[in-house]
């Protein structure tokens, strides 16, 4: 691995800029480093509840903030700037930011009944649905 640092403020140059692009070496050129950093969420249904798991490594679970607000579901992460560091960065590829996520939370889930678990970088809450909601698993019906 070079240790070379790229700049692209000439963009007479566009030769570079495509061959670093499909080469998949994107995170020097200034226009595509500022990725998102809203987290990715898997959403799961199950017969009784639904999940959402937050992918958020690198935080603390004191770093989040879950509101329910008229069955919208917000969570949020503030963290203060990352730690200091006594050098500079030849590439930086991860970094925490404050996120937001917002979700409407359907009919059937019972609003009183989530929790809420951070583990191995992954938030994870469990919403159950509510009685009348849950699927009731397959019976067979006697004639008499």
């Amino acid at each position: 691995m070079t240790l070379i640092r790229k700049n692209y403020a000439d963009w007479a140059n566009i030769s570079n800029l495509l061959d670093d692009f499909f080469s998949g070496d994107v995170s020097d050129i200034p226009a595509l480093r500022k990725r998102s950093t809203v987290p990715a969420v898997n959403i799961i249904e199950f017969a009784d509840k639904f999940t959402i798991e937050i992918a958020a490594p690198g935080l603390k679970k004191d770093d989040f903030i879950i509101d329910l607000d008229n069955n919208v579901l917000t969570i949020s992460s503030e963290k203060e700037g990352n730690e200091e560091i006594n050098g500079q960065f030849t590439k930086r590829e991860f970094f925490y930011a404050n996120f937001k996520r917002a979700f409407t939370l359907p009919e059937t889930a019972d609003v009183e009944k989530i929790a809420a678990k951070y583990e191995n970088g992954v938030l994870k809450l469990d919403i159950a649905k509510r009685n009348e909601a849950v699927i009731k698993p397959k019976r067979n019906i006697n004639i008499q």
